[in-house]
This record gives C-alpha cells, structure tokens and sequence, in this order.
C-alpha cells in the first residue's frame, strides 16, 4: 500500500469492451476497497504502459487484451480527514478490447462483471471512471 506517498504514483486504467459490453472490478483493496472501477494497477519499472495495462488485466481479471490507444489522464488524489494526502496517483487510462480467456476475479479484485455501458447506475461509479468509459466508447466508434 502508498499510503502518505512523497510523489504521485503512476498507475494504469484499461477500459475492456467485449462486444457491447465493458468490463469492471470491484477493488478489494485500498484505495477505493469495495467499490467498482477499471482494472488496472501501478507501473512497474521498465514497463511500458500497455504492458502494465494487460498484466493488470490479467491478474485482476484473467483475461488477454489487445491494448489500443490513450483514452485521457486522471488524477486520483485522496485527503484523509486532516486534509493530508493519503494517496496520489496518476492514471494512464487506455482502451482495449477482449482477446481471450474467461473472466475471473484475481489479484486485487473482489468480484469482475461485464457491465453494460449504457447502465452503470448500479455500480456506482466513481464520476471520473464514468466520464473515462464515455471517452473510450467515443474513440472506440471512430472510423
């Protein structure tokens, strides 16, 4: 865990569609445990972003992506209740789509779902992951 970090970490979001379909974690660990979100996870050093982007897939929700282009940069700043940052990351959102393999819940997540983009209401989206997922279905439609 980065609680209280010196400098914001680098992690990676992959927003995965198969067919019509996007794909979710709910983490099962801090930040944001228990709530659903993106895949995705810290950048290892050495690795290039689309690396970091399938092995998070990969371990979160063990499937094989195809990794396709930046979808936008997020930052995730959480204060504690004395107003110190708790956890800073910067997250390198991109787009994939589904290659392979049926999901399940690995390294990180407590629960995957196929989720249907025009019906996030009931995970309860964080407004930023939401706003992500409108993005990568944009691009994802462009000719």
């Amino acid at each position: 865990m980065n609680d209280y970090p010196n400098r914001p970490l680098i992690g990676v979001g992959v927003v995965v569609f198969k067919d019509d379909r996007v794909l979710l974690i709910r983490r099962g660990k801090p930040p944001r445990e228990g709530q659903w979100s993106l895949p995705g996870g810290r950048q290892r050093l050495g690795e290039r972003v689309a690396e970091a982007a399938e092995r998070e897939v990969a371990e979160e929700a063990g499937i094989v992506i195809e990794v396709g282009p930046l979808v936008d940069v997020v930052d995730s700043i959480t204060h504690d209740a004395a107003g110190t940052v708790q956890y800073h990351y910067t997250l390198v959102d991109v787009l994939a789509e589904w290659r392979s393999g049926e999901v399940v819940a690995g390294h990180d997540a407590a629960e995957v779902a196929w989720a249907d983009p025009g019906d996030l209401a009931p995970y309860n989206l964080w407004q930023e992951t939401q706003r992500i997922i409108a993005l990568a279905m944009q691009k994802r439609n462009k000719p």
